[in-house]
């Protein structure tokens, strides 16, 4: 493959800040989602109920047709397009409908055992109630994978032909679909006797919501594939040349996406054995984290995945490490400073946004007190965006599951461990989910360490130094950041959360931004620059 296929570093920042815009108004709509949600159900056994259902459809499509596949695809996709792009579209036609079969075959063995799976492994602590409404909403859940089966490959293409706005757009169709079913479709629905109705609201309005989201998720982009002028088409041929590669990469990565919903379903199952609400808590908690790990990490790790495919293909190392390492710094650069923001800011961030209706104060603390211990791993979180694309990239998708996996076990008996001395078991503020959100954050601070490691080890360094350089800088102006938050805090202590969020923000963000200027950070005039230029634009 020619390198005229890869981005260069202002060309691949131009594409994350286009993922980015992508992923904040994804994020936008995660916090209105969450907030409607919230406020709707609060956290309760309902909505413990929908996030325990809506966790095997989710896992089904990440690991049959989500990352996993197009991680594998896009580097055998995009070597194919280079040489034939009648065997390319070939290749993706067949993939396409391979994943799709495989990813309906499974939705139905699911939707027929959800009862069994429900009682016997992720809630067998529950009422028969809770049980039975879990599995209920989860048979309704199952058509979602094969819908996203065929939207995420759309996605990869898409982002192969350098097209990032669709795709990125495509992210915010998850939880428009949600917000349309809880504000409107819960309501209409025929109310239920129990567990299932909170207020005028019934939480398969939820249910029908999240499967509206992988419609539009689809639907939002089929402009892209007219504009590329795409030839798919149904081929259930496992014999296309390159399917064979494509399911040999995925191998390995379908098995470190299972390390991941591994530990999903550990909260789960420990989650079941606390105070009501532990799980709801957790997991609103990980939302708000994963907004700001969109805007970090997946928006670079996306822009630049590409490019280190064609500079990787080329045997280009020197430019694979030089976008690598810029990804490296970018990432680094708005990690760090968001760790300290959700640590100091996350209570009256959780009370401005969420704290109405069904939604009590109560809740409040128990998601900012999550959040916390969930914001010491962001930096992981994101570093682990970017190392895993750069070892894809390089068709190794054995190391991150080797590592991912030491990872998984490491955070089995740190999650035993930690909640065993982290909160009181009866108080929701400050309950023992805590110690899920601490184990979590630390494993993949290690995992993400151990991926740096090894790939410096493989390709004879990525520019450590001058990334480490921009980390140390980064780190210094965050903490300097941090003590201005904390003076700012103390003396709006009581006041109106918007606007110690509004004062908290500017002063943080002048100081974090003047300091980082002063100390030579390259990222703190070339970010500003180019938001200023798009919008300009």
């Amino acid at each position: 493959m020619s390198q005229s296929k890869a981005l260069s570093n202002t060309q691949i920042a131009r594409a994350a800040l286009v993922v980015l815009v992508g992923f904040l108004a994804s994020g936008v709509l995660g916090l209105v989602r969450t907030a409607i949600i919230s406020a709707q159900f609060g956290t309760g056994g309902a909505l413990d109920a929908f996030f325990a259902a809506q966790r095997l459809p989710e896992a089904i499509f990440v690991l049959v047709a989500g990352g996993a596949l197009g991680s594998s695809f896009i580097p055998i996709y995009a070597r194919l397009r280079e040489e034939d792009e009648a065997e390319a579209w070939r290749l993706a036609s067949a993939v396409m409908t391979l994943a799709a079969l495989a990813a309906g075959i499974l939705g139905l063995v699911v939707a027929l055992t959800a009862p069994w799976l429900v009682q016997t492994i992720l809630l067998p602590e529950s009422t028969p109630e809770a049980q039975l409404l879990t599995a209920n909403m989860m048979r309704l859940m199952m058509v979602t994978p094969f819908i996203f089966s065929i939207s995420g490959l759309i996605m990869g293409i898409l982002q192969s032909h350098g097209l990032f706005l669709l795709p990125s757009l495509a992210i915010s169709m998850n939880s428009l679909g949600i917000i349309v079913g809880a504000l409107w479709i819960a309501p209409l629905l025929p109310p239920l006797d129990g567990l299932g109705q909170v207020g005028d609201a019934n939480i398969y309005g939820l249910a029908v919501g999240a499967v509206l989201s992988a419609v539009l998720h689809l639907v939002v982009q089929l402009p892209g594939l007219i504009q590329i002028r795409a030839r798919l088409r149904p081929l259930a041929d496992w014999r296309v040349p390159g399917v064979i590669r494509v399911l040999a990469l995925m191998g390995p990565r379908v098995l470190g996406l299972a390390v991941v919903q591994v530990n999903f379903m550990v909260n789960i199952i420990l989650t079941d054995r606390m105070i009501e609400g532990s799980l709801s808590a957790l997991t609103i908690a990980f939302q708000l984290m994963f907004f700001a790990l969109g805007i970090i990490g997946q928006s670079v790790g996306a822009a630049v995945f590409p490019s280190l495919s064609a500079l990787a293909a080329a045997n280009d190392m020197g430019g694979y490490k030089d976008r690598l390492a810029n990804a490296l710094r970018s990432v680094l650069f708005l990690a760090l400073p968001a760790t300290v923001v959700l640590i100091l800011l996350g209570e009256p961030l959780v009370r401005l946004v969420f704290e109405r209706q069904q939604w009590t104060p109560q809740d409040t603390q128990a998601t900012a007190w999550a959040l916390a211990f969930y914001a010491i791993g962001i930096a992981g979180f994101a570093l682990l965006e970017v190392f895993s694309r750069a070892f894809y990239a390089l068709s190794d998708t054995w190391t991150p599951v080797r590592v991912g996996i030491a990872a998984m076990v490491s955070n089995i008996v740190l999650s035993l461990l930690f909640i065993q001395f982290i909160g009181e078991p009866g108080d929701l503020a400050h309950g023992p989910f805590a110690g899920l959100a601490l184990a979590n954050a630390l494993t993949t601070l290690f995992e993400a360490l151990a991926l740096w490691w090894l790939l410096t080890r493989r390709v004879d360094g990525i520019r450590d130094n001058y990334v480490l350089r921009g980390a140390a800088r980064t780190l210094l102006a965050s903490l300097v950041m941090a003590g201005v938050l904390v003076l700012v805090l103390n003396w709006l202590s009581g006041e109106n959360p918007l606007l110690v969020l509004i004062m908290s923000g500017l002063s943080g963000g002048l100081v974090f931004f003047g300091v980082s200027f002063a100390l030579g950070l390259e990222e703190a005039r070339v970010v500003p620059m180019l938001v200023l230029r798009r919008l300009r634009r």
